[in-house]
């Protein structure tokens, strides 16, 4: 199994409590800075639909 580096976002800075990612095996792992232990995984297609979703505001909540 090959072992990636994880990334932050740029705008994160030094803080650690952000979102991580890394492409691993054909899939894509995320986690919290400070909670690596908890590992989502999934594909590179769905990451891509919720990286989308985000930038469109699709979950925007408004009151």
């Amino acid at each position: 199994m090959s072992r990636s580096q994880w990334q932050k976002s740029s705008f994160s800075a030094a803080n650690n409590e952000c979102v991580e990612v890394r492409a691993i095996d054909g899939l894509i792992e995320l986690r919290e800075s400070d909670e690596g232990e908890t590992i989502l995984r999934t594909t590179r297609t769905t990451f891509a639909t919720l990286l989308h979703g985000l930038k469109a505001g699709e979950f925007d909540h408004h009151a």
